[in-house]
């Protein structure tokens, strides 16, 4: 998994207020991955994932909202803007690609490098037409090659479940994208009125008891029988040896208590980000 660095950067001069950590100087980098739901934001100090951040995506929120935010965050970790060498993000919102772009600008004095198909990253793609891979599991196929053995199927759970399948060769064969366990939940809810709303955790038994949990059961233990046929049928096609790693927003309860993953990796995209910048080595242009 990412390490993190768990210290205490800096020295507090007031509540909620650190001053700037020596440690960042000319070595960090900030990494964001826009997804329909969340908007990751991770800050590295070299390999290290120094802190990391989980904002809601909100196309209503402006610009400035967000320059406002990124300052806060890098405050409380301790970190001058002055002192980020670079920056690469990943979108699927596209109404948010060029606000954040001017985020960084405003906030770091730098333009991000935006990651997609289009940037070389010698990454053998299977799938047609390439462009249409999102940024964000390219990012994922990316840090699984540098990280683990082939073959692999990743499993991300976020606004939609996507699988996506690395072959033993590193080339990306594609995948399949499946409504998010949380679309499922909502669309039940609202469409049944005397359905309560419960948390997605798994029921006692399969066999619900009582209306809270047959919906735990159906929501969580169904959702985990679509995962694990997926993964029986990756694994037919990519062989017995194919590893899973989990991650996404909504891993960790799967992960948990489901026996098929090899890893769990919630901030996989922000490491793919991390490579890809690495890989590409962009110059890092003020603003």
């Amino acid at each position: 998994m990412p390490r993190l660095y768990n210290g205490q950067p800096g020295r507090a001069s007031r509540p909620g207020f650190r001053l700037p950590d020596p440690r960042f100087r000319s070595v960090s980098l900030l990494c964001l991955d826009i997804g329909n739901t969340h908007i990751t934001v991770g800050l590295f100090q070299a390999e290290t994932l120094h802190r990391h951040w989980r904002l809601a995506t909100d196309l209503r929120r402006t610009g400035d909202d967000y320059a406002f935010a990124l300052q806060g965050m890098m405050q409380q970790a301790g970190c001058d803007p002055t002192d980020v060498s670079g920056a690469i993000l990943a979108s699927v919102v596209p109404d948010l690609t060029e606000a954040w772009v001017a985020v960084c600008r405003c906030v770091l004095g730098l333009t991000p490098r935006i990651f997609g198909p289009d940037l070389c990253l010698d990454i053998p793609i299977a799938y047609e037409p390439p462009y249409e891979v999102g940024a964000d599991r390219l990012a994922d196929v990316l840090a699984v090659r540098v990280a683990f053995a082939l073959p692999v199927c990743i499993v991300d759970f976020g606004t939609a479940t996507t699988f996506d399948a690395v072959d033993r060769d590193g080339v990306y064969r594609g995948g399949a994208i499946a409504p998010g366990v949380q679309i499922g939940a909502d669309a039940l809810f609202q469409r049944a009125a005397l359905l309560p709303k419960v948390d997605l955790a798994p029921s006692p038994s399969p066999i619900g008891g009582n209306t809270r949990h047959a919906l735990q059961s159906g929501l969580f233990w169904g959702y985990a029988s679509l995962v694990e046929g997926m993964v029986r049928r990756f694994r037919q096609e990519l062989g017995a040896d194919m590893q899973v790693v989990g991650t996404g927003g909504l891993a960790a309860a799967f992960c948990r208590h489901l026996d098929l993953f090899d890893h769990f990796e919630p901030w996989l995209t922000l490491q793919g980000l991390r490579h890809a910048y690495r890989l590409a080595r962009p110059e890092a242009a003020r603003a």
